[in-house]
């Protein structure tokens, strides 16, 4: 790639991306303003349908912060929740110039000789970037993620109008302080442009969930990768959702397989994969028979800071044992602030939801009777309603991310209607919990990886 950026944070292009998302989402936000200023509730759901109705037609990370919004608990009312969770990644695909162009700028003009085989035509098409399949020289299947021109611009463009809908929020509804939230989607959106490090934490849970045979993760090919292309190992699979009608045997088995997808590397190394989008995920297969799951996309990872975790324990010992000052220890070393007995309750109804199938030493569901899209809503809405009364609080920022992937991961259980003692497979996963041992791990890894270690 030259060493003269012709797309980096460019004025220009801002202003063009200010110009289209505001035409499409600011008469929509003030109507939804208006109708809520003036307590015409019932407005509110021809809002939502015309809020992703607006967004639904824009490329970019507009429509992953939407996304991303959607999944946020106590952030939006129900009926904008459920609209803007709607929206499918997918956008109308760049066409053959434009991959050309790319490439060529990424590889140099001779890239194609780089390749065996290239198909000019993407094999899936989302918000920030497009999917080509490919096959290197010695007949290798590779996925080559290649990114939409002026993201950056697009980014920068999207989180200022982010800032100004945080802004309405909180002169409409100050329950909810949401300048953490804020900052926390900018920094994992601007980190999802960097594919260089996006390839870096392929590695990293590369190199975590080593050991974990129904886990894969794709081989990165770093001679085939720049700062915008990032080119992997094509990972053979089928969507999840295929597999919700089969076997409980093998409901259970792909439903373990997620679990471990996402505890391993958080008790391991303190990082999540952020995004539980169901294209994320796809199953392999082995002499016919579904064996276990391929994770996707490494763009939204999220590390923490070993005590984040050491939190996470620590509320889940106190709600196991009915022991208040743990659980208030958890909620203060995470960042929470000013509490009292009626805002730790109000806390808990949410806590004791996310931890709910891991107290239970049973084999269940991960919530019975609930449906995969309404995990979390009701509970979410009884916190809402409680602040209402008790508020404001101040969400610490990692927990943007951190609800973001246990709502997805619960909708997952949900949609393949496992049944497993969650509460063995989690004990599994803290047995000899050191906080001084997880942060040698973690260290090692991310240096390992070539990653920063948390602040």
């Amino acid at each position: 790639m030259s060493a003269s950026d012709s797309e980096a944070n460019r004025f220009s292009a801002r202003a063009a991306r200010y110009a289209k998302v505001g035409a499409n989402v600011g008469g929509v936000a003030a109507r939804m303003a208006g109708a809520r200023l003036l307590g015409r509730k019932g407005e509110d759901m021809s809002s939502a349908a015309a809020l992703a109705q607006a967004l639904g037609g824009l490329k970019g990370p507009i429509m992953k912060v939407a996304q991303l919004l959607a999944t946020v608990p106590d952030l939006l009312p129900p009926e904008y929740a459920a609209e803007l969770q709607k929206l499918q990644s997918e956008a109308p695909p760049m066409g053959a110039a434009f991959v050309k162009r790319r490439m060529a700028a990424e590889l140099g003009p001779q890239w194609q000789t780089r390749f065996g085989q290239f198909s000019l035509r993407p094999a899936a098409a989302a918000s920030l970037g497009q999917v080509h399949r490919a096959e290197t020289l010695d007949g290798i299947p590779l996925a080559c993620k290649l990114q939409y021109p002026d993201m950056q611009s697009a980014v920068e463009a999207d989180l200022k109008q982010l800032e100004l809908a945080f802004a309405l929020h909180r002169r409409i509804s100050s329950v909810i302080d949401t300048r953490e939230i804020a900052k926390e989607i900018g920094d994992r959106v601007r980190e999802e442009l960097d594919y260089n490090r996006e390839a870096k934490h392929a590695a990293l849970y590369a190199d975590v969930l080593k050991g974990i045979g129904t886990v894969r993760v794709p081989v990165v090919f770093p001679a085939l990768s720049t700062k915008r292309l990032l080119t992997q190992g094509w990972l053979e699979g089928e969507k999840i959702l295929n597999f919700t009608g089969g076997p409980l045997e093998v409901r259970n088995r792909l439903a373990h397989a997620m679990f471990q997808a996402w505890w391993h590397p958080f008790s391991r190394a303190a990082v999540i994969h952020g995004d539980p989008h169901l294209g994320n995920y796809t199953v392999f297969s082995e002499d016919g028979e579904p064996q276990g799951i391929n994770l996707l996309d490494y763009g939204c990872i999220r590390i923490f800071h070993p005590r984040f975790v050491g939190g996470v324990v620590d509320l889940y010992k106190g709600l196991l044992h009915e022991d208040e000052a743990r659980i208030v220890h958890a909620y203060e070393s995470w960042g929470f602030r000013n509490l009292t007995r009626e805002l730790v309750d109000i806390l808990n109804i949410w806590a004791r939801f996310i931890y709910g199938p891991l107290l239970e030493d049973r084999v269940r569901t991960v919530a019975d009777g609930v449906k995969p899209g309404e995990y979390g809503r009701r509970q979410a809405f009884e916190v809402h309603r409680a602040l209402k009364e008790r508020g404001p609080v101040t969400v610490p920022r990692e927990f943007v991310f951190m609800d973001r992937a246990a709502v997805g991961l619960g909708a997952v259980f949900l949609h393949l209607r496992s049944e497993l003692n969650y509460h063995r497979l989690f004990e599994a996963q803290i047995d000899r919990f050191s906080l001084d041992d997880l942060a040698a791990r973690q260290h090692a890894a991310l240096e390992k990886a070539g990653l920063p270690q948390p602040a």
